[in-house]
């Protein structure tokens, strides 16, 4: 007990906390990560919630059993899949500026020349001007077209280095056009409740464990769940 209701569940983040990600698709393990993903298998309720959104689930549950650990793809949440769910219930259209990685999760939404809102995530490589250019198109003039991001952190911790993450194209968007922007990921109070309702608790009962102070610490705090910084990934 942690203070208040007794623990009963834990959310994990997992680029920092359990791997340091050292590019081209791999990473490495962070030592005594294994190990306590094992124990907290067998004592509690547990969800891995990332903002990762270069892979599908699948193509993450695999690189994370490569690397080590035993998991269930079904207690991955990641964005991809709640923005598909999420352009499909408001009838929307979207253009994709994500990475080649996660497109399998949008192979089912309808394609359109027509886009009436954006998908942007950590698209790496995919990020130039043109691309860029084409989002703002898209975007600029029309206000109902709403931008909606795979996350919106500041950068990550590779293992050579820190790494631009997606906020920053974010906010130049929202500078250059003025849009409305929806965030699908950490911190959005939405994606946290989304996790503690797949664990079958309220968030009181709830840990969650990231290396991020304001993504994932501060985001659970704000939802009244308890958060623990680790001393890896942007610690360092």
């Amino acid at each position: 007990m942690l203070g208040g209701k007794p623990v009963r569940a834990f959310l994990l983040d997992v680029t920092g906390v359990l791997y340091n990600t050292s590019g081209n698709n791999s990473g490495i393990a962070i030592p005594g990560s294994i190990e306590a993903v094992e124990r907290l298998y067998a004592e509690s309720k547990v969800k891995f919630l990332s903002n990762e959104s270069t892979a599908t689930r699948e193509g993450f549950h695999e690189k994370l059993t490569k690397l080590g650990f035993k998991l269930n793809v079904e207690d991955i949440i990641t964005p991809a899949p709640v923005a598909a769910k999420y352009v499909q219930e408001h009838g929307l259209h979207p253009h994709l500026l994500v990475h080649d990685g996660v497109k399998p999760e949008f192979a089912h939404l309808p394609e359109t020349k027509n886009s009436d809102c954006v998908i942007i995530g950590d698209a790496e490589e995919n990020f130039t001007y043109d691309t860029l250019n084409d989002v703002f198109h898209i975007l600029h003039g029309h206000p109902e077209r709403p931008l909606l991001s795979l996350g919106n952190g500041k950068f990550y911790q590779r293992t050579d280095g820190p790494c631009l993450d997606v906020g920053g194209f974010v906010a130049g968007m929202i500078y250059a056009t003025g849009c409305r922007h929806i965030e699908l990921g950490k911190p959005a109070p939405t994606y946290f409740l989304k996790a503690v309702e797949a664990l079958g608790v309220t968030p009181e009962e709830v840990v969650m464990i990231g290396d991020d102070i304001h993504g994932d610490v501060g985001g659970a705090q704000a939802v009244a769940m308890r958060g623990i910084q680790v001393k890896t990934g942007k610690w360092i």
